[in-house]
């Protein structure tokens, strides 16, 4: 290792957005990518083109984007308050290069220096632990349940017990990726009950599909935030759009440590056009809530894979032990649906009726031989 690199970051991997060999066509047919909780609808025809147009007429390549994204957050803000008995304005929105970078904010905010550490609970979005980690800051990490709600008791116990640094924040996905399950009543009271020093993030990444939402807290308490994308239910993964809703006094301080021009103009113009198209986009979400039901209810009829139950646009599974799991993934993918392997199980995001329909199929003559 090169002596000026820091000596932790040898004990780290580097993440991997598509799996080994995702980007391998089967030996016939195309792959189905199931393994990243995308969209399986592209922005309609007439859309890309408004973009297209906006690109070749709006914007000046050689120029910088705008850099406020202020006309960005106003529309984020009025479709975020349609949750609300008040009004957001752009204040209460900060805008990343995906959710990833406003994470990476929070725990630049809260933890660098040596002054805090992060509470997870496991499974749960990987990236938390990765940024934390890449940051040098700390991890406490706690169980779930066998309903994969968080371990409460360890939760406590662990923001409790003497950590040096203390735990700053905590992090929650609404529902949880990669098991699909909302926060329970008891899992809000907990976070509620957290004292005004510990920053609790709520990533509602699935929103659109959960329609279950904690929006309001951010107005009654200045220690939380909710955390969106434009990945999903929006349909620009490819542009890497994420916001974040919290106190100002937040919003400010991530504003100084967001890069300049963090946002394309493209990429500004495809979330705005998002926006604008709001109603129509979401017009996809009821047909994909039927797909998933019915994949969950086949799945469920497999003797050797549990399924849960899912309040997003993915299945979580597992089979009887963790190696056929991981049997199911490898012969998955060499079929040709990509499915990710996480958390000791399988995570099965709901594509198009075809693509559900392969997958219900390829599951089905799997389990017999696993």
């Amino acid at each position: 290792m090169l002596p000026f690199i820091r000596s932790d970051l040898a004990q780290l991997t580097t993440y991997k957005a598509d799996p080994e060999g995702s980007e391998r066509p089967p030996t016939q047919g195309r792959v189905d990518r199931l393994d990243t909780n995308e969209c399986p609808y592209d922005l309609p025809p007439d859309l890309k083109r408004s973009l297209s147009d906006l690109y070749q007429t709006q914007i000046e390549a050689n120029r910088y984007p705008n850099g406020d994204h202020r006309a960005l957050k106003q529309a984020i803000a009025a479709y975020a308050s349609e949750a609300l008995a008040g009004d957001l304005d752009a204040q209460w929105i900060s805008v990343g290069n995906g959710s990833d970078e406003l994470i990476r904010s929070v725990l630049m905010a809260t933890c660098l220096g040596g002054e805090g550490s992060v509470l997870v609970a496991q499974p749960t979005f990987s990236m938390y632990a990765i940024l934390a980690k890449t940051l040098g800051i700390p991890v406490v990490s706690v169980n779930r349940t066998p309903s994969f709600a968080i371990d409460l008791a360890a939760a406590q116990q662990a923001l409790t017990a003497p950590h040096h640094p203390p735990i700053r924040v905590v992090f929650v996905v609404h529902p949880n990726s990669p098991t699909a399950n909302p926060l329970t009543s008891s899992e809000v009271e907990w976070l509620e009950s957290l004292p005004e020093e510990v920053l609790v993030v709520v990533d509602e990444a699935y929103f659109e599909f959960s329609q279950q939402t904690l929006i309001a807290q951010v107005l009654q308490r200045p220690n939380w935030m909710i955390l969106r994308t434009f990945s999903k239910a929006f349909r620009l993964a490819a542009h890497r759009v994420g916001y974040g809703v919290a106190h100002p006094e937040i919003i400010t301080t991530l504003e100084k440590l967001r890069l300049p021009y963090n946002l394309t103009a493209l990429s500004l113009a495809a979330a705005e056009l998002a926006m604008d198209h709001r109603h129509r986009l979401l017009e996809a979400i009821p047909g994909l809530l039927t797909e998933r039901d019915n994949l969950l209810m086949q799945i469920k009829s497999l003797p050797h894979l549990k399924v849960w139950p899912s309040a997003a646009n993915f299945i979580y599974a597992q089979a009887q032990t963790l190696a056929q799991s991981e049997q199911i993934h490898q012969a998955m993918q060499q079929q040709g649906t990509s499915i990710r392997f996480t958390g000791g199980g399988l995570r099965i995001t709901v594509g198009s009726p075809p693509e559900n329909q392969r997958t219900w199929e390829r599951l089905r003559q799997l389990m017999p031989s696993c």
